[in-house]
């Protein structure tokens, strides 16, 4: 009895050690891209970050990708600090071994809101045309639908809910973490002072000290741009002219064509051949989030969309990127159930 209690011990404690030793690693790749030639200093060529997992490079096997879309001032580099949960996920079963790709979509303005401008870059194109084709071409991806999926935070969130309703011949499956930018909600609209504000800024210099000041340029950049309209060569839906309310009407049917919420009722079919849509959001992430994630999934609801919506405590950005929090718990284990791994 006690030589197998012996026996029991070495296997686990081989079985810990393994888990501890076996990582993935990250390759800084990059792509450049037709789709993002432009006038305005944006680089056509991205930076884009791989992750490998374990013992990739000693065997022919094939993995489903998973596309990551960072948020709002983010880009590809936040790959090295969640290498750690990603080895966690895979060490302890919660996902078979994968491929996991950010690429960077970082702006002059700050985010692309992976939209396409026109002007500024087609960012959508860029994710769902150049980035996809590549991984297959380059890297031992399963090169299907079925082993693809996006997710992403706050605009990120956004990019992945948008472009898997678009493109359910591309992704199969997404997941979104606090997505934002789906409806024109609180500080994003003229029940707040975001607009009045901006209608006083006229430099870059003032910009910078307004955060949603800031955002409403990235929106209007990448949903609403004029390039003959500086300084910020973008319109925007709402101003304001001696104090008083001006709504520009065009402009807002513009910004509506991109944010989800509006567009619903139009990929209806899509939104239902996909094989499994989930998004959370922070009970406290603040109420700009959650009432447009309740207003979203509320609507999927009434048009007859299966999926999964979750509030979890916590804020905006904490319990994602731990051991214990959303990625590792959540995130990496759906995709383990609905993304096919042969």
């Amino acid at each position: 009895m006690k030589a197998f209690l012996k026996i029991i011990v070495v296997v686990l404690t081989f079985n810990v050690t393994d888990a501890q030793t076996l990582k993935g690693t990250i390759v800084i790749d990059s792509i450049y891209s037709e789709n993002l030639v432009n006038d305005f200093e944006e680089k056509p060529t991205r930076e884009v970050a791989v992750y490998l997992p374990p013992n990739y490079e000693q065997g022919t096997k094939k993995y489903p990708v998973i596309y990551f879309l960072h948020g709002f001032y983010g880009d590809h580099t936040m790959l090295e600090p969640m290498t750690e949960i990603l080895d966690f996920a895979i060490a302890t079963k919660r996902i078979r071994p994968f491929i996991l790709v950010i690429p960077n979509q970082k702006t002059t303005y700050e985010g692309s809101f992976y939209s396409n401008s026109g002007v500024f870059g087609n960012w959508e194109d860029f994710t769902v045309k150049d980035l996809v084709a590549y991984m297959d071409m380059k890297y031992r991806t399963l090169a299907k639908k079925e082993s693809r999926g996006i997710t992403g935070h706050s605009m990120g969130g956004y990019g992945a809910l948008n472009i898997a309703m678009k493109h359910p011949d591309v992704f199969n499956t997404v997941y979104a973490i606090s997505p934002g930018a789906l409806a024109i909600v609180r500080e994003y609209g003229p029940n707040s002072d975001t607009f009045k504000e901006l209608a006083e800024i006229s430099t870059y210099e003032a910009l910078e000290k307004t955060y949603f000041g800031k955002v409403m340029v990235a929106f209007g950049r990448s949903w609403s741009p004029n390039s003959d309209n500086p300084p910020f060569y973008c319109d925007f839906p709402f101003d304001y002219e001696d104090g008083a309310l001006v709504i520009n009407q065009k402009t807002l049917k513009k910004w509506h064509e991109n944010m989800p919420f509006y567009t619903l009722e139009n990929y209806i079919d899509n939104l239902k051949s996909l094989k499994a849509i989930k998004m959370d959001w922070g009970r406290n992430a603040g109420e700009r989030f959650t009432q447009q994630c309740k207003m979203f999934s509320l609507k999927l609801e009434n048009l007859g969309i299966k999926h999964f919506a979750e509030e979890y405590i916590g804020t905006h950005v904490n319990n994602i990127y731990t051991k214990e929090g959303r990625i590792p718990q959540q995130v990496l284990p759906f995709f383990e159930y609905y993304l096919e791994f042969h």
